[in-house]
């Protein structure tokens, strides 16, 4: 019987070998016992030799007569598992959708669908005039019939129902339409502008190469068209029948972007993000999979989405840390990408106003091709930069007088201010005014943010949360007071300041629920609000015409931090963030409220810009023999018992020979959900090197008698060091 290699799900960095009655196609989905569990796995190898072919068992069924992976994508998964020293099983499923994991048809099964019954006529909606949501929704299956999901998105169950039951609309099973490239002859250009030279130049450059692997960096300024060069780069991909996939960083900037290409193309667009269901996510995969979809527009793990016709491979705001997984399987997508790009023989842009070092290091080595948009688009002008010194300066809800005489000034001409500050809440802490206690969460021995609306505790880091204390419950007064600023609080304290401004916060509190954020981002747009008080989500790629102020509150943090990534970080930030004003014919004016006006990266980013801080930036990292000058590994443990962790760590240091080993040290936060977490970082200027340690390292690390007394984990290329 033919002895099989099949990757099961299971934290162990190995295959198992499983038999056969026959030889299976690598790709195809197998469910195997393991222990005493049945797991589905996926053949990595047929055919394969073992010492003891006796003990074998054999594999329970065959779940696809098809692969589910193909040659290129099981190619791309064993890269992962080498390169970030990861479980091969663990890997793949990480690949797949949620229902293949579980065993689910590969094969597009019948949807529920909605139609107009054939005893029904345009006559009876007049009948539903007393029933207004009934009529909209009869109305809406007179043009078409539409799927139940798609019905759903707009129109309760109660409707539905009741027009069911009066025998006006009728449900239906129809299978999914796959059939490949349908939509090319489906495409509908709409107008489009004029490109300047810039954008000429870049669209041309992306154009001449859509035959091959070639890289590009698009670094443009905030406002100065990438999206309009990904439009105009993409219609001869599309012309000539080959797909497109488009990776966004953020959930929230998904609905706009997917509207674009649409309007543009006038085809569906695949769309991949958390907030859809499991089974929407594998119709999207089945689908682009068959090249039923000419474009798939997803955050960070549609980078896995199958393509049958690839062509195109694009990263928008490339910088952006959420494309780093920071749990399981710790991945990068940007770096993931151009692994597919280059397998795939396909071009890959990668696009930011702010590129990571990473990046903008390899396009000057000339590794990609740089292609710069300095300019604004439609004329509008660069927004001013400034920094506010608010050294003894009275506050008032964080808030210096000058920064208060600026907002004035602009919502007195009509037009809205943004008002940034990175923490959700009313206040970060809450202190005893007698004894000075802090509250404080003691799974994280961090302090708990005061969410006063729900008259709540919360501890951001393990999510903890209990009432809001009258009294200390150190010393029993009742003299609690908060410390510092939350955008809860800046919310009402605007609202005292400014009851004339109509204001909205924008946080991960206020914009839960599907479709609630692009609902607050359209009013924005037409001018509902001229306060906008929010967080990072605020500074993510979004076009507000209407502003021409931004206001950062306490941006002195990120310039004393323990992370030598930070300085890159505020800079994106605050760059970003400029770039969400005077992005119309309205000029625009940033400023930073600082204790530290003179600092040296708030001077350079002011003065000189993003591009200037970052090229000197790189040459600091190239002294240091930091990233991406120098390569890193982080070895993570944590336990209840601090001691164990650091322990382990320690044990395993003594694995490695001639590499630099920083630690074992705590993590930049150092205890969370009961946890003591520590670190141990590996550092080489070798990449081949410090891997082939490791690798060596890791069966003598993981049969350390500590090993399985704390969690550990490794994390390749790490971006955060908590």
């Amino acid at each position: 019987m033919p002895l099989i290699d099949v990757a099961v799900p299971v934290p162990l960095r190995q295959t198992f070998t499983y038999s056969h009655e026959q030889s299976l196609s690598p790709g195809v989905r197998v469910t195997v016992p393991f222990g005493n569990r049945k797991l589905t796995g996926v053949v990595v190898k047929s055919d394969v030799q073992t010492e003891h072919p006796d003990k074998v068992k054999a594999i329970d069924a065959v779940l696809d007569t098809l692969p589910v992976l193909d040659e290129h994508q099981l190619t791309l998964c064993r890269w992962l598992w080498q390169y970030y020293h990861h479980a091969p099983g663990e890997v793949i499923h990480t690949a797949l959708p949620v229902l293949l994991r579980k065993g689910a048809s590969a094969v597009p099964e019948p949807e529920l669908w909605y139609r107009v019954s054939s005893s029904a006529s345009e006559a009876d909606s007049a009948e539903l005039s007393r029933a207004p949501k009934q009529r909209d929704c009869f109305e809406a299956l007179l043009q078409a019939p539409l799927s139940a999901d798609v019905l759903k998105q707009t129109f309760s169950g109660p409707v539905i129902k009741a027009l069911t039951e009066r025998n006006l609309i009728e449900a239906f099973n129809r299978v999914p339409q796959t059939a490949a490239n349908q939509w090319a002859s489906q495409l509908s250009i709409s107008s489009k502008p004029v490109p300047d030279r810039e954008q000429a130049v870049a669209i041309s450059a992306i154009v001449q190469k859509q035959q091959c692997f070639a890289p590009f960096l698009l670094e443009g300024v905030t406002g100065s068209g990438k999206t309009e060069v990904y439009l105009q780069a993409i219609e001869s991909v599309l012309k000539a029948g080959r797909q497109v996939l488009i990776l966004v960083p953020e959930i929230g900037l998904t609905p706009q972007t997917v509207s674009r290409f649409t309007s543009r193309f006038g085809i569906e667009v695949g769309v991949l993000h958390s907030q859809i269901t499991d089974k929407a996510r594998l119709r999207v995969w089945q689908q682009a999979r068959n090249g039923a979809l000419g474009i798939i527009i997803g955050t960070r793990s549609a980078i896995f989405t199958p393509l049958k016709c690839p062509g195109m491979l694009i990263v928008d705001e490339e910088h952006d840390e959420s494309f780093k997984q920071q749990d399981g399987l710790r991945y990068h997508a940007r770096d993931l990408a151009v692994m597919r790009a280059n397998q795939e023989s396909i071009p890959l842009v990668l696009g930011s106003a702010t590129p990571s070092l990473e990046s903008l290091n390899n396009a000057i080595t000339k590794r990609y091709q740089h292609l710069q948009l300095t300019k604004r688009a439609a004329g509008a002008q660069a927004t001013v930069q400034h920094v506010l010194d608010v050294t003894d300066q009275p506050m008032r809800f964080g808030l210096a007088e000058g920064t208060l005489s600026l907002m004035r000034q602009h919502l007195g001409q009509g037009n809205q201010v943004l008002v940034f500050v990175n923490r959700r809440g009313y206040a970060p802490a809450l202190l005893c005014h007698h004894c000075g206690h802090t509250e404080s969460c003691q799974r994280c021995e961090r302090p708990f943010t005061v969410h006063k609306a729900h008259r709540r505790l919360h501890c951001h880091h393990c999510g903890a949360t209990r009432p809001l204390p009258a009294s200390c419950t150190q010393c029993g007064k009742a003299d609690m007071v908060t410390e510092g600023v939350g955008t809860e609080q800046l919310e009402q304290g605007l609202s005292q300041l400014f009851p004339d401004a109509p204001q909205v916060r924008i946080d991960s509190d206020s914009v839960r629920g599907k479709d609630k954020l692009q609902g607050i981002l359209d009013a924005i747009n037409q001018q509902k609000y001229q306060l906008l008080v929010g967080t990072q989500i605020l500074s993510k790629g979004h076009h507000f015409p209407h502003v021409t102020l931004v206001v950062v509150l306490d941006c002195d943090g990120a310039l004393f931090s323990g992370d030598y990534r930070a300085p890159e970080k505020l800079a994106q930030l605050v760059t970003q963030l400029a770039g969400r004003a005077g992005r119309a014919s309205k000029p625009g004016q940033m400023w930073l409220q600082t204790h530290n006006p003179q600092h040296p990266l708030l001077q350079d980013l002011i003065n000189n810009g993003y591009g200037h801080f970052a090229r000197h930036a790189l040459l600091e990292r190239k002294m240091a023999v930091q990233p991406p000058f120098g390569v890193q590994i982080l070895l993570r443990a944590e336990a209840q018992d601090g001691q164990l962790a650091f322990q382990f760590l320690a044990e395993a240091a003594t694995r490695f020979e001639h590499v630099q080993l920083i630690g074992p040290m705590p993590g930049l936060i150092e205890k969370r959900q009961g946890r003591f977490r520590f670190i141990l970082v590996l550092q080489s200027d070798k990449r081949k090197h410090l891997h082939e340690q490791l690798r060596l390292a890791l069966p003598a690390i993981t049969a350390l008698p500590l090993a399985a007394k704390v969690r550990w984990s490794v994390d390749v290329d790490p971006t955060d060091f908590s």
